[in-house]
Formats: C-alpha cells, structure tokens, sequence
C-alpha cells in the first residue's frame, strides 16, 4: 500500500520544485534595481517604468550638489548629498504616470528638474 502513494508524492515533489525554482518566481521576489543620475538641471533616465505591485530600489547618484527625488503620489522621497549616492525600495501599488521633482534646492534652474514614472500592470 505504501508503494502505491510513493510514486505521486514523488511527482508532486518534483513539480513543487520545478514550480518554486522557475526564473519567475524568483524575479517575482528579487526588487527591481533602478539608478538615476541627477546633475544640474536633470535627471538621467528621465523616464522609467516599473510594475505595479513589483517591489523597487531606486537609487540616486549625484554628480555635483546634493539633489533629490520625490514622487508626491507614492510617497516616495529621497535624498542625496553633494557627489554621494542614496536609495529607497518601495512597492507602487498604482497604475499611472506620475511626475518626480528634485525636492532639494540645487539652484536656478531647480523647478524644471522632473522625472517621469510609469507604473504598468
């Protein structure tokens, strides 16, 4: 009798395995890692685009003075010193585009230092 139930709990095992170990399960838990480049008066990319529900690290470089990135809508803002670099992991849990400002004064040209986010199912 046990023989009998040997051979579907092995075949069930397998499966879990193969299932569990796929690339997109993995890529499911594994953030995705964006860097951004802030120098007088832009951001590099100016755009990018993430999934909804996908966790995210966003890191910001400064190649001159300090800056910063704040995205009003999903709560996200970080900042960053003169020449240093900075991070923050957050989960967009919205579909839509939404507009980043530099959210440190980094000189005349500061209000029209904006990045686009789109976030896609």
């Amino acid at each position: 009798m046990k023989k009998k139930w040997m051979l579907p709990a092995l075949l069930a095992g397998i499966v879990m395995v193969l299932v569990f170990n796929s690339p997109a399960a993995w890529s499911q838990q594994t953030p995705q890692r964006i860097e951004v480049t802030a120098k007088r008066f832009a951001f590099s990319p100016s755009e990018i685009t993430v999934k909804k529900g996908l966790p995210v690290v966003l890191v910001l470089k400064s190649e001159d003075v300090a800056h910063g990135i704040r995205f009003r809508e999903l709560d996200v803002n970080l900042k960053v010193k003169a020449g240093g670099t900075a991070e923050v992991k957050f989960t967009p849990e919205k579909t839509g585009d939404f507009v980043g400002h530099c959210s440190v004064f980094c000189g005349a040209h500061h209000g029209s230092m904006a990045i686009r986010l789109h976030v896609v199912d």
